[in-house]
């Protein structure tokens, strides 16, 4: 550290700024310099060091530099090592050193670039081929070098610097807490409308639910186990059920009212082997549905007022219209689900009504003329 010397921060005549970086610490040696982070600059002749105060070195003290990379909870740094003090030094912020190489610790990083740079200079050695200290004409007369600042006005500069430079910093914080409130409202507004949408489905569903007559689902936890439980769940699929089905021709696959009734149910889910009990006690409970088992072994819900006779009716005169139609025909025609179709003109050709061409094309139905 004794091997720089106070300096007004300004460039010499010649002199050119390669690179600056902020947030740089100065080590003497391996101690800390009790100096602020500053400002490293490096130009074609000197290492330029600013805080409050500005020191710079000649870039011809300079023997040799090597990287120190970054550890846990250290910096990046520069090495440098020095060539011993010169007797014309120039004061400095320190008169005497122990150490012969000082430290360039990088907080906010750009040692990379910082480094390449020196790199370069240290080759090209410009500092020599173009020195900084030119007289510099004025009128008729010389001044030799640069005038420096110094005494009272050179602090009143070095003030009214940092007072622009704190300025400056305050500016940039307010623009910066102005982007965090545009952001901050931005977030309020979503949070308000995600909160709405919340609430416009749960009101939704409290509505799907009211509609199927389902305000209170019957629990296990309600109504008990075993027969009891069976018998109020047969009773509440009764008033559920009685509308869906109307809508659907008065039949309706298991599987189709088990997804049903569990979505209405909400988070009170019914297991499957519930649901088949309790539809096993519309007909004990005298209720006006009933639970049917085709041939296939396909289960439905059925209404009790759903004939039979009406089903292999429906299926003929369809059949005789078109003159012959598949499963999937007759779904399209009815508004039904394949399965269910398919299973009403099965039953019509088990009475006799209809006959099958079972080929590669599929399973299509005709009348049965015969």
């Amino acid at each position: 550290m004794d091997r720089f010397s106070w300096s007004n921060g300004l460039l010499e005549i010649n002199e050119t700024l390669v690179i600056q970086q902020r947030g740089v610490r100065l080590y003497d040696g391996d101690d800390k310099a009790k100096l602020d982070v500053g400002v490293a600059l490096l130009s074609t002749h000197r290492l330029i060091w600013r805080d409050n105060w500005c020191h710079s070195m000649p870039l011809s003290q300079i023997l040799l530099f090597e990287e120190q990379a970054a550890g846990i909870g250290k910096s990046a740094k520069i090495v440098i090592h020095l060539q011993a003090t010169p007797a014309n030094k120039e004061p400095g912020p320190y008169q005497h050193s122990k150490y012969s190489f000082i430290k360039l610790s990088f907080k906010e990083h750009g040692q990379i670039e910082f480094y390449r740079r020196l790199t370069e200079e240290m080759t090209r050695k410009r500092w020599e081929n173009t020195p900084a200290s030119q007289p510099i004409p004025i009128g008729t007369g010389s001044q030799a070098g640069r005038t420096r600042a110094v005494g009272i006005v050179g602090i009143e500069r070095k003030i009214e610097e940092k007072r622009k430079e704190t300025d400056k910093n305050i500016s940039e914080a307010f623009e910066d807490l102005s982007k965090l409130m545009v952001k901050a409202k931005e977030m309020v507004e979503l949070s308000r409308s995600i909160a709405n949408k919340i609430k416009d489905k749960q009101f939704g569903l409290r509505s799907y639910l009211l509609s199927m007559g389902i305000a209170d689902p019957v629990t296990r936890e309600t109504h008990g186990s075993g027969t009891h439980y069976h018998m109020q769940l047969a009773k509440q699929l009764d008033d559920m059920l009685q509308a869906p089905l109307e809508e659907r021709g008065g039949m309706m696959a298991l599987t189709e009212v088990y997804c049903l009734v569990n979505r209405a149910r909400g988070m009170e889910l019914l297991s499957p082997e519930d649901l088949v009990n309790a539809c096993k006690m519309f007909e004990s409970l005298k209720l006006p549905l009933r639970l049917r088992v085709f041939d296939s072994g396909v289960m439905v819900v059925q209404l009790q007022s759903h004939s039979e006779e009406e089903m292999i009716a429906s299926a003929l005169d369809n059949v005789s219209d078109k003159g012959s139609l598949t499963a999937e025909e007759f779904a399209k025609l009815l508004g039904l689900s394949v399965l269910l179709s398919k299973e009403r003109l099965l039953l019509a050709e088990k009475m006799g009504h209809l006959c099958r061409d079972d080929s590669v094309e599929g399973l299509r139905f005709y009348p049965n003329l015969f």
